[in-house]
């Protein structure tokens, strides 16, 4: 099994859980793309090139926010790269990781929950999203991953933020 890279200090189901992030974030946005490309994914006709600007930037912009997951096991996590203007080379913050991480998982639990309810409460039913049940099974494989993403991310950035914060343990006599 090849080995996936992140700092030595990092528990490895911190590693596999950051790694798993854009994984499982990248399924909705390949199905997003490829609504665009006009494959029969769903019932609904697109509208015009600024909903295609809006579902591709909505793609790149969540597997982009996936991706910075890894920066809470990997060296530029904790350490701004050298490349970045004005504050290459500093130390990140701890709180600065920390916060928006834990904010963006909260703002995803409650997106989970507010699509649950919504299919419970039978909300924007009056309108199929797809036609046909492979369809359905396809928006059901894409979209169903990013139950997973709260989860992942809360649990990643609590082991970014113990690691970092974690005292020096006394030697024993």
């Amino acid at each position: 099994m090849p080995r996936i890279s992140a700092l030595p200090d990092v528990p490895r189901w911190a590693v596999l859980a950051a790694h798993a992030v854009p994984w499982i974030t990248l399924p909705s946005g390949l199905w997003r793309v490829a609504l665009v490309a006009g494959l029969p994914v769903t019932a609904q006709e697109q509208h015009g090139t600024g909903e295609a600007v809006y579902i591709l930037l909505l793609s790149l912009v969540s597997e982009g926010l996936a991706l910075l997951t890894l920066g809470l096991v990997r060296g530029w996590g904790e350490v701004v790269p050298g490349w970045v203007p004005v504050i290459g080379g500093r130390p990140v913050p701890t709180m600065a990781a920390v916060v928006p991480a834990l904010l963006g998982a909260a703002v995803l639990f409650g997106l989970v929950g507010w699509a649950f309810y919504a299919q419970i409460a039978g909300l924007g039913s009056e309108t199929d999203v797809t036609d046909s049940t492979a369809q359905t099974a396809l928006l059901v494989v894409c979209y169903v991953p990013l139950i997973a993403w709260p989860p992942l991310l809360t649990a990643v950035a609590l082991a970014y933020y113990r690691r970092r914060t974690a005292c020096a343990s006394p030697e024993a006599a």
